[in-house]
């Protein structure tokens, strides 16, 4: 028996998959032909299924079939997934502290090696176990240089060009990277050979060690006034400004001094109250925002339409929401922008299960506007926490913040398989999760036109619905007054 199959959706596909090797059949049983023109999956018992146009497959799925990740082990191409935000969890809990520690600089390029020669070593695996190993690797240097490489940018810059680089300078070339990604996979078809062709770009950012500075605040928390002011002289030289000839007083050297004797741990960022209630809020919006982004992301296959077109769509769908949260932080509160963005991306995945079947192409701009919504928050949330976390403790805040999201990112590959339970499953269960978000957001303080906090002490106060024991006092005391006359 031959059943000639057009362009499915993953879940779909994955449910003939299990009717093909029906139920509990041996995945040995399983070949797969493919040539110039047709991949071709053949059942031992007489029974194909030919896919035409293997262009237009998913490399999931030709990834699938490699290693016989189908039938009873179809769990392993998700999983594979996981791995890889499992060590972009690890490297999200070690990057802050040890940047802290070490310094933004080393550890950002540091970790960009760990990223591009595992990379490369990984196009070469030979099988499932060493790909998912070599997996965690590029993970846990990915995210590690990510936030390093963005606290450093943070801290090097001035204030007024602070939020164009955090917004457009940081995430602007990320979108054009990801609109490049189909081009670049429709000519070459082989995942190994994608991704070895991708890892060998990171080689380029070598030359850039002698041109990044290391962070000052960095290095006058730590005590290392000397270099702090090499640095300063050298850029208000490049800026065409004369430094005056004693940058920091005797009172401001004793201070640093003292602050680099003090040593900060993950604890502090649960150690008074108001730091505390910040934190968890933090975390609890990364994390959701984060499952959002990326199950979106990794949906682009399931949406009607071309995958390589869609996953343009995707990538372009970034740069006006890049440049959205560029111009919301310079105009509006930092609460107010994160609030409505996560507001947006969640409310129009409501309105997808009304979308008759016959406009499909109408769900799609849906989930485009739910990414663009997304995504805009994912720019801002990052301007907004470091913001929200002094200099002795940010990176860590940025660092534990982008690990908590990491918790949404593990479980991204298996949120739309949800859909197999209920098309619509997916989108409630994200809408209603980054609605929530939305209004976790309010209770933050707001860090717009105020100076960046140097201690935890210097923090802003998180807001509060209650209102005063003192306003609440004097109504009380007003009411019974009142009663008593």
């Amino acid at each position: 028996m031959v059943v000639v199959c057009a362009m499915f959706s993953v879940i779909t596909i994955h449910a003939m998959l299990k009717q093909l090797c029906l139920g509990k059949q041996d995945v040995g049983s399983i070949q797969v032909l493919a040539d110039k023109w047709q991949v071709t999956v053949i059942h031992l018992n007489g029974l194909s299924v030919i896919f035409p146009k293997p262009h237009k497959l998913h490399f999931s799925f030709c990834f699938a079939f490699q290693w016989n990740l189908v039938c009873n082990d179809d769990w392993k191409a998700p999983f594979a997934m996981s791995v890889f935000f499992g060590g972009v969890l690890t490297g999200s809990f070690i990057s802050g502290q040890l940047s802290d520690r070490f310094g933004r600089k080393l550890v950002m390029f540091g970790t960009m090696a760990v990223q591009t020669v595992f990379s490369m070593l990984q196009a070469f695996s030979p099988n499932w176990e060493i790909f998912c190993v070599l997996n965690f690797l590029v993970g846990l240097g990915q995210i590690s240089n990510l936030v390093a490489a963005y606290v450093l940018g943070s801290e090097l810059l001035g204030k007024s060009i602070r939020v164009i680089f955090a917004t457009l300078g940081a995430f602007i070339p990320y979108a054009i990277g990801y609109m490049a990604l189909p081009l670049v996979a429709y000519f070459i078809r082989s995942w190994s050979m994608l991704l070895f062709i991708l890892s060998v770009s990171g080689v380029l950012y070598v030359p850039l060690w002698w041109f990044i500075p290391e962070s000052p605040r960095w290095l006058l928390i730590k005590g290392r006034v000397k270099e702090a002011e090499g640095l300063l002289r050298h850029a208000a030289k490049k800026n065409g400004i004369t430094p005056p000839d004693v940058l920091f007083s005797d009172v401001e050297l004793e201070d640093m001094k003292a602050k680099s004797k003090q040593t900060h741990s993950i604890i502090h960022l649960f150690k008074t109250r108001n730091i505390r209630a910040i934190t968890l809020i933090n975390l609890l919006v990364w994390m959701i925002l984060t499952a959002e982004y990326f199950s979106l992301s990794l949906n682009t296959p399931n949406l009607h339409g071309d995958d390589y077109l869609n996953c343009f769509f995707a990538g372009a769908i970034e740069v006006p929401a890049y440049i959205a949260s560029c111009l919301l932080l310079q105009r509006f509160s930092r609460r107010f922008s994160l609030s409505s963005t996560l507001f947006l991306g969640g409310i129009v995945l409501f309105f997808i299960q009304t979308i008759p079947s016959n406009l499909a192409a109408i769900s799609t701009v849906l989930v485009m506007i739910g990414k663009f919504g997304t995504t805009t928050a994912f720019a801002i949330v990052f301007v907004y926490t470091s913001e929200l976390y002094p200099t002795t403790v940010r990176n860590m805040g940025v660092g534990l913040s982008s690990m908590a999201s990491r918790v949404g990112s593990i479980i991204s590959p298996y949120v739309f398989y949800l859909g197999i339970y209920h098309e619509f499953l997916p989108y409630i269960l994200m809408g209603t999760l980054t609605v929530f978000s939305a209004i976790l957001v309010l209770f933050l303080p707001e860090t717009n036109n105020i100076p960046l906090p140097e201690t935890i002490d210097q923090m802003q106060k998180i807001k509060r619905w209650a209102r005063p024991k003192n306003k609440l006092k004097a109504e009380m005391s007003g009411i019974t007054e009142s009663l008593e006359a």
